[in-house]
């Protein structure tokens, strides 16, 4: 599989990792283990930065999984900020139960159960911050849908936009193929979007983050 990291400077890296919460390490083992796919934990800790600078009121995360992210937002947030996070598998969304009430944040997070395409056009209230990270084949129509709920001034989080360094290179094995032209694809609309200052950046997989004009 490529990669968007030197092995060098990953390893140099991982030593400044500071994470020792028990609940993040026993999710990630989880993530490992059952082949779950969550931020790479510099991006996280980068996810977490930018909530504590930019101080939501309100956020959308698309794509909960087991709650990784939905956690690491959350105990960043302000006391009476919220956070919607949306989810469609059944499975996922148990286990996700689960760690948010280990984690104590079942007053902070809220899962809205089913496919986004759909729940995201139904939502009246407009978001701070937006963190997309679902299937790659619908992210040029999940952003379509953020930059419409996206406040004035807001910030759009968009993980995997270099996906395994592959959007960045003509030789991808055949299970990436579409998957890159996907991602391809969308970082030229967000790069573009005429109402979005937005950058992409090398941390983790690839980080879109974008600030509506």
């Amino acid at each position: 599989m490529s990669s968007i990291l030197y092995k060098a400077q990953e390893i140099y890296l991982n030593q400044f990792r500071n994470s020792n919460d028990p609940l993040t390490l026993e999710m990630e083992a989880y993530a490992k283990e059952y082949k779950v796919p969550v931020l790479s934990w510099q991006s996280a800790q980068f996810l977490e930065i930018l909530v504590k600078i930019t101080k939501p009121k309100r956020v959308l995360e698309i794509g909960t999984a087991i709650a990784y992210s939905s956690i690491r937002i959350a105990k960043n947030l302000k006391k009476k900020a919220v956070l919607h996070t949306i989810e469609k598998s059944k499975d996922n969304i148990d286990v996700a139960r689960k760690n948010i009430g280990k984690a104590g944040l079942e007053d902070k997070i809220e899962i809205l159960e089913g496919d986004a395409l759909f729940i995201m056009p139904e939502l009246d209230k407009k978001y701070n911050f937006i963190f997309l990270d679902a299937d790659k084949e619908d992210y040029m129509q999940l952003f379509n849908y953020s930059m419409e709920l996206l406040k004035k001034n807001g910030v759009i989080f968009i993980d995997n936009l270099l996906w395994h360094g592959y959007a960045a290179v003509k030789k991808i094995p055949p299970n990436y193929r579409v998957s890159a032209q996907h991602i391809k694809e969308f970082n030229d609309v967000f790069i573009n979007q005429k109402n979005l200052k937005a950058t992409i950046i090398p941390v983790g997989d690839g980080i879109g983050i974008g600030v509506k004009e």
